[in-house]
């Protein structure tokens, strides 16, 4: 093998890249053969040219462009090669949090998967402890009790669009439920004029509430009808048992299953009210 005359498969396998990714730099003008054969067309290239391979490989990895590379390098200017790294390095910092906030979502949305496969689906009434929760909390024009599916979707557009103005991820728009106030559920009147999503430790978002660790009284159905009906039952039911209300009227959408092109949203959600109790 002669290294100062390479042909362009010698100088692709030599290099770890394909002929093709040689051509490319060569129309770009990244990279030209050391010499052309002027009968055959043949490139030939010199060993020392895989320098300027391996500066272009790195900038590639570092998600440059062929043509941001082409510039950096005739620059031939190292501060203006360190500026752009630099400002390449925050970039992808900020792509790094998004990417960990989508991460954060999908763990949730695949373990609301898991909750779905376990949680009782035929309107019984059950106990659960929660852990300490955090939530954020988005007030709307219309109570959610006085309108339909359609008033429920302004809502949801309502709150992603306040995500929008507050700069808040748009990735923590999943798990969303809406909440009935203490001193409404404890004077039995069902009126909720707020949504919100849930949150993790990690979310830097401010304004966020601390919903308490504590037993809920709970039921999950998939029917959007019919919550109104379910939660006066769930308010029946802690009166039976001479339970205390300790908190907030919480209904969680668990799962959002597909939706036809033109369908409503079809929710499996689970209402659950903190309770404190003398007996169980």
């Amino acid at each position: 093998m002669d290294l100062q005359r390479l042909t362009i498969g010698q100088m692709a396998q030599l290099n770890h890249i394909s002929e093709q990714t040689l051509r490319l730099y060569d129309r770009e003008g990244l990279l030209k053969a050391q010499s052309v054969d002027p009968e055959s067309g043949y490139r030939y290239y010199h060993i020392l040219q895989s320098a300027r391979i391996d500066l272009i490989q790195n900038m590639k990895m570092y998600g440059l462009t062929l043509k941001q590379i082409k510039n950096l390098l005739e620059s031939e200017d190292a501060g203006k090669i360190r500026e752009k790294l630099e400002a390449q390095s925050a970039d992808i910092e900020k792509r790094l949090q998004q990417l960990s906030g989508v991460r954060s979502t999908l763990n949730r949305v695949l373990d609301n998967y898991k909750r779905y496969e376990a949680l009782p689906k035929n309107g019984q009434i059950f106990l659960e402890y929660q852990p300490q929760r955090k939530i954020y909390c988005c007030s709307c024009e219309q109570d959610f009790f006085e309108q339909d599916e359609t008033g429920y979707e302004y809502m949801l557009r309502q709150l992603k669009q306040h995500l929008v103005n507050h700069e808040i991820p748009l990735s923590l728009f999943c798990n969303i439920g809406t909440i009935i106030r203490r001193d409404n559920l404890e004077q039995e009147r069902l009126s909720s004029n707020e949504v919100f999503l849930f949150v993790d430790d990690e979310d830097e978002i401010g304004d966020c509430e601390t919903v308490p660790a504590a037993t809920y009284v709970c039921m999950c159905f998939g029917d959007f009808n019919k919550e109104e009906e379910n939660a006066e039952k769930l308010l029946d039911y802690i009166k039976d048992m001479e339970y205390h209300i300790a908190g907030d009227y919480l209904c969680e959408a668990i799962i959002d299953f597909p939706v036809l092109e033109h369908g409503k949203r079809h929710i499996f959600s689970k209402i659950q009210i903190p309770v404190t109790f003398e007996k169980i």
